[in-house]
């Protein structure tokens, strides 16, 4: 069911887009943690999250990241400007079709999201 739902909420065709704008994970200078996860991973979880208006410690383990990193990578994200980034870039696009207005609505989501309450 995980990997059904996730590329649902976002195809194939949508991270060939969106991928390249996703910032890597900054593994710690002093090591330790747990193994980085996959942007697409995060960003699925994210979408999920903002898409069903949950609470971001109700995001479930069928995504394989935690409620924490999840959120962490939002605002991380919304600091550096991607949603922004994804946003202009998904102007560019129109030849995504429904996955384009997708992505719209996830980025309107996500920047409505980030000045509410993060």
């Amino acid at each position: 069911m995980g990997e059904e739902l996730s590329r649902r909420l976002v195809p194939d065709r949508l991270w060939t887009v969106i991928g390249p704008l996703v910032p890597e994970f900054d593994p710690r200078p002093q090591g330790g943690g747990t193994t980085p996860l996959a942007g697409r991973d995060v960003f699925t979880a994210i979408v999920f999250v903002l898409v069903s208006d949950c609470a971001w410690r109700r995001l479930p383990d069928v995504f394989r990241v935690s409620p924490a990193t999840a959120h962490r990578r939002f605002l991380a994200w919304t600091e550096a400007g991607v949603w922004e980034c994804l946003r202009r870039t998904l102007e560019e696009h129109s030849e995504l079709g429904d996955d384009q207005e997708w992505a719209v609505a996830i980025v309107h989501i996500a920047l409505t999201r980030a000045e509410s309450r993060g």
